[in-house]
């Protein structure tokens, strides 16, 4: 017998139909993040009807779920109220997110409309630059002093509980806001309440508000706290940032990363609600770049029209050599940028990188030019073989070098490494890859 739900119809298939009952029955069965994901697989101006369904809690918790850019779309849609209320809702750092999703005038308008309190905390956060843990951190944290005792501390946690980001880490400060440690809840609720926080807390690691984003999470990830303070360059602090955010911050990296690696800049919105216009955007540009680019490699095939005219096998081997070169390359470069991004190496460490990627690419060079050298020559002759062997370790030892020294190079000029990877590289080392090609031959061959 079927599953009587397989002939369920969707909130959308609801929707369509009018059945605005049915609808606002089914979203109410759904979760929190199973209705944000159905709002982002639909288009705007169905979401907008299906998020008027929803009661005003559960607006409020999907609203605060979505990516920034479906909210961007929602309040555009919505009424001034609803959207006041919503924007309200949220914590200051996802604020400051939306802020910089919308117009000028809009984010002007949705922070004018905020309390006193809340725009404090909204300002202080949109006062840092993109890409900072300043434009990140969330300034609702529990704050106890070293003199309170542990009931005290347990007061002021009950106190912030339905404000703070988190409860199970507090920090110590002195009476000047500057951090002096920071105590688990779990040894504040273990304790005689009487004790001093001072005979509790434990040294604090923390970050600068002006720190990148992606170093301050990853360093909060490696060293597996629920937190870390932000704090500014007089060790005062501003906020925290947790884990949670933390991993978010690392997943929109890897994720704008994974775009930038094959070509594309990250569409920062789910794939079904993106148009296909923004899309064709998110590539065009890349496309076009390497198409520029890729008229070296013609260049260098121009110039060598002759050595080719004279030694015809020789074009048998343009796809072979160019591959190896472009994947040896995109490989060095995988590696380093992750190593980059974990703090593995750094940019003074690009003498050791190239050093190593020297000696990777030669050992690579010698394993796949052997394997050529005896194919090339069964096939056509030993001097064909001997082209392409040579070769083989020249273009593997240059381009992992390359492919190496890239995301450093990047990271050294203040550019994304990921930008740097394989498109770029790959152009590259195709074209020198190929002048490599042509004067080995030229020289073995005596063409």
């Amino acid at each position: 017998m079927s599953d009587p739900q397989f002939f369920e119809k969707t909130p959308t298939e609801s929707l369509v139909i009018g059945d605005l009952s049915e609808a606002t029955a089914q979203l109410g069965a759904l979760s929190t993040h199973e209705t944000a994901d159905l709002l982002e697989r639909v288009s705007t101006r169905r979401a907008a009807v299906l998020f008027r369904l929803l009661g005003k809690d559960q607006a409020a918790a999907v609203f605060d779920a979505l990516e920034p850019p479906i909210q961007a779309d929602l309040i555009t849609s919505l009424r001034e109220d609803e959207v006041g209320t919503l924007f309200e809702s949220l914590d200051p750092d996802d604020r400051a997110k939306l802020v910089d999703e919308v117009p000028a005038a809009v984010a002007t308008r949705l922070i004018s409309g905020l309390s006193a309190e809340e725009r404090s905390h909204t300002n202080a956060v949109l006062g840092y630059p993109a890409g900072t843990i300043g434009r990140r951190m969330s300034p609702h944290f529990v704050s106890v002093h070293p003199h309170d005792t542990a009931e005290t501390a347990l007061a002021k946690a009950r106190a912030l509980d339905d404000t703070a980001e988190t409860v199970y880490t507090m920090l110590v400060t002195d009476t000047g806001r500057t951090l002096a440690g920071v105590v688990s809840l779990r040894e504040v609720l273990m304790s005689d309440p009487s004790v001093p926080i001072a005979d509790l807390m434990q040294e604090a690691d923390s970050v600068r508000a002006t720190d990148d984003a992606e170093a301050a999470a990853l360093a909060l990830v490696d060293r597996a706290h629920l937190l870390v303070p932000v704090t500014d360059s007089e060790h005062h602090v501003l906020g925290i940032l947790t884990l949670d955010d933390a991993a978010q911050i690392l997943r929109d990296e890897a994720d704008e990363d994974a775009a930038r690696a094959g070509g594309a800049e990250p569409l920062r919105r789910p794939y079904l609600s993106t148009s296909v216009l923004r899309i064709a955007r998110s590539r065009v540009v890349w496309l076009l770049v390497l198409a520029v680019s890729g008229l070296l490699t013609v260049q260098v095939l121009e110039i060598f029209e002759t050595t080719l005219e004279q030694a015809v096998v020789l074009a048998m081997f343009i796809p072979l050599l160019t591959g190896i070169g472009g994947n040896t390359g995109s490989q060095a470069a995988s590696t380093v940028t992750r190593a980059l991004a974990v703090g593995d190496v750094r940019t003074r460490d690009v003498g050791l990188v190239l050093l190593r990627e020297v000696r990777v690419g030669l050992v690579l060079g010698v394993l796949m030019g052997a394997l050529g050298f005896v194919l090339a020559t069964l096939v056509y002759d030993m001097p064909t073989g001997v082209v392409i062997g040579l070769t083989i370790v020249c273009i593997c030892a240059m381009a992992a070098s390359v492919g190496g020294a890239m995301p450093l190079l990047a990271k050294a000029i203040k550019v994304d490494p990921a930008v740097f990877s394989t498109p770029f590289i790959t152009t590259f080392c195709d074209a020198t890859g190929l002048i490599i090609y042509f004067s080995i031959a030229k020289a073995v061959l005596g063409i």
